[in-house]
């Protein structure tokens, strides 16, 4: 059973969210006409094609199908103070899971059944509260043009010199989103160990190997990722391992959760308190590069 936990009454999306998510976000709300056109022109096409494709080709959890899932998903929405979207299981032998809201409409969060293979069931949770982060934050209509600039690139032999700026800006933003969902996951479980071994097991998991993996270790690992990063070289080779990346390394994802952890924001949050939140990024700080 999943342990109770503090429910976030009146949870916005601006306490939680992670500055570089901010600014990124503000960066590309100056391009004009980018949410107009994704929310207009495409957002109900889209809509509909994944409602059946959903239905279709996937389970849909609910009260009658995989319960346990169910609960766990209308926990994480109560926590996270949201409309509890659809949650469908889909069958993938790649561990992943993803989310689209475009208009609002009929949000949806997807999970693969390799995932659901490799996780524990606060874990699962932990992924499921990930991908609700997104839609608190409403990322919908930014995550679909990122996707839309991908095809473009990789179906248009003139799609990447069009595209090119724009991906590397969409990019940086899509990795930002992700820190802000890892956020998420955290105040739903409560627990940044919950969400570290989550990122260590999709570093080098599997069914097979999961019992094995040492959660200690891996945090120092990330130390180490860290310490190798203080160099003009580890910068500069930081910054070609992440510039083309959906997501940021996994090692630097568990550093910033436990970071987030351990900080007056988060624990204000838990304990109800006002928070102050702040819309400056230091230039100095770790994330800077991306």
């Amino acid at each position: 059973m999943l342990q109770p936990k503090q429910r976030l009454t009146g949870l916005k999306a601006s306490q939680f969210r992670h500055p570089l998510d901010l600014e990124a976000t503000q960066s590309l709300q100056q391009l004009p006409g980018l949410d107009l056109l994704v929310r207009t022109a495409l957002g109900g096409v889209a809509e509909q094609f994944f409602y059946m494709e959903n239905i279709a080709t996937s389970i849909r959890v609910s009260d009658r199908q995989l319960p346990d899932l169910h609960a766990s998903l209308l926990e994480a929405c109560e926590i996270l103070d949201l409309d509890v979207p659809h949650l469908y299981i889909k069958q993938n032998p790649v561990p992943n899971a993803y989310t689209m809201a475009i208009r609002g409409q009929q949000p949806f969060i997807v999970v693969h059944t390799a995932l659901l293979d490799l996780l524990t069931q606060e874990e699962i949770q932990a992924v499921i509260a990930h991908e609700l982060g997104h839609l608190k934050c409403e990322h919908g209509t930014y995550l679909t043009l990122a996707n839309l600039l991908l095809m473009a690139t990789n179906l248009l032999p003139w799609g990447g010199l069009m595209t090119q700026g724009l991906q590397e800006q969409m990019m940086r933003w899509v990795r930002s989103a992700e820190l802000t969902c890892d956020r998420a996951a955290l105040l739903a479980t409560q627990d940044p160990r919950i969400i570290m071994s989550v990122l260590m097991k999709l570093t080098g998991g599997s069914p097979k190997l999961a019992r094995q993996l040492n959660l200690d270790a891996f945090i120092d690992q990330a130390r180490d990722y860290d310490l190798a990063s203080q160099s003009d070289m580890g910068r500069a080779f930081r910054q070609m391992q992440t510039a083309q990346l959906s997501h940021p390394l996994p090692v630097l994802r568990a550093r910033e959760v436990d970071r987030w952890a351990k900080s007056s924001d988060y624990q204000s949050l838990l304990l109800k308190k006002s928070i102050g939140y702040s819309n400056k990024v230091k230039k100095t700080g770790e994330w800077w590069n991306w």
